[in-house]
């Protein structure tokens, strides 16, 4: 078929005409993803806290985080290594009833920071400690002060969503791979994934306990109590914390109001386990009893420096049960693990077919 001179030119011309504005759409996007990274590099974590008319509160940040920067709280890691995913899946598959114990590393990815991660954790980016649990219990301004930073953190920690190594364990619940699940985190991700055949070993963050009465009540409740007794009180918040805290000056804290148990007026206090504190023994001989049920264990995000999880390494050792440790450097295991490897949990965990 023979295309006449005009037809020619217009074709030309339209051609042309596209690849201007091919030119100028892809120019636009160029220069947006610059400008969200330029956004995710300047990000800080200064809030500021005001009250709206609604009796909600707004988080304002000094310059916006986007769940994009989520990673900020995550270890340099080393590529992954085909070999070693390789074994890790040889591990999956032979096992039939496997005991997965995850920790802080597995929740970084969702934007929580953990405590002892290398640059990036609490204890390298400050000199906070957590709080501890005698302290607590003993000293009213210290539960006052911890309610002030966690009543302001809340919003954001409660918002974090699961990561892809959360929904992996998951699926492998709901295909039978994964006898049982015990978590070391106060973050209740593994539940807004689905995950049923599971132990909170030191509690969570949004369960509100009281320690006169042990009556238990919603976070979420105890929020919208504290919005009530502290209509005019605001506070600019620097830094997170992995328990859904920020740090708060102590002029901002003074004049802030904590409600009491509303069934019997004691001190509350949220039910996970505080550092000093130690995990209830009918729990602890509940796990030691799924340990001894399982065939195989897999450390996911933890370093197991604290011995509330790592007795149950000690447990699987004695029962010659081959264990293998996901975590971005060295754990306290290490020497007793058939397997290291040293990757994101939600990167390496997916990969993994759990049939």
């Amino acid at each position: 078929m023979q295309i006449s001179m005009t037809s020619q030119r217009r074709i030309g011309l339209t051609c042309t005409l596209r690849r201007k504005q091919s030119i100028r759409r892809t120019g636009k996007a160029r220069t947006n993803r610059r400008r969200t990274r330029n956004w995710s590099m300047r990000m800080s974590f200064g809030l500021t806290f005001k009250r709206t008319a609604k009796v909600h509160w707004r988080a304002n940040f000094s310059q916006q985080c986007s769940l994009r920067s989520t990673g900020l709280f995550v270890p340099p890691s080393p590529p992954l290594d085909p070999e070693k995913v390789k074994e890790l899946q040889r591990f999956i598959t032979l096992s039939k009833r496997l005991l997965v114990m995850t920790g802080a590393g597995i929740s970084t990815e969702s934007g929580i920071p953990d405590y002892r991660s290398e640059k990036v954790g609490l204890y390298a980016r400050t000199d906070r400690r957590p709080i501890q649990h005698g302290d607590f219990v003993r000293s009213t301004p210290v539960r006052q002060r911890y309610w002030a930073r966690n009543f302001v953190g809340w919003p954001q920690f409660s918002s974090r969503q699961p990561n892809p190594a959360h929904w992996a364990l998951s699926n492998w619940e709901r295909l039978g791979k994964l006898h049982w699940l015990v978590t070391q985190n106060v973050d209740a991700l593994h539940t807004k994934a689905g995950s049923q055949r599971l132990t909170e070993l030191h509690g969570c963050m949004h369960r509100v306990l009281c320690l006169d009465c042990g009556e238990q009540t919603p976070r979420g409740v105890l929020q919208e109590r504290f919005q009530v007794l502290n209509p005019t009180w605001s506070a600019e918040a620097h830094g997170l914390a992995p328990d859904g805290d920020v740090f708060l000056t102590e002029e901002e804290v003074q004049s802030f109001q904590v409600p009491s148990c509303s069934r019997c007026g004691g001190p509350l206090k949220p039910d996970v386990v505080f550092f000093g504190d130690t995990v209830k023994p009918d729990k602890v001989d509940f796990v030691h009893k799924r340990v001894k049920e399982a065939d195989s264990l897999l450390v996911v995000g933890s370093s197991l420096q604290v011995y509330s999880g790592y007795r149950f390494i000690l447990t699987a050792r004695e029962k010659k049960l081959p264990i293998v440790i996901l975590n971005i450097g060295p754990t306290r295991s290490d020497d007793l693990a058939s397997l290291k490897l040293d990757s994101r949990c939600g990167e390496l965990l997916p990969l993994i077919d759990p049939r």
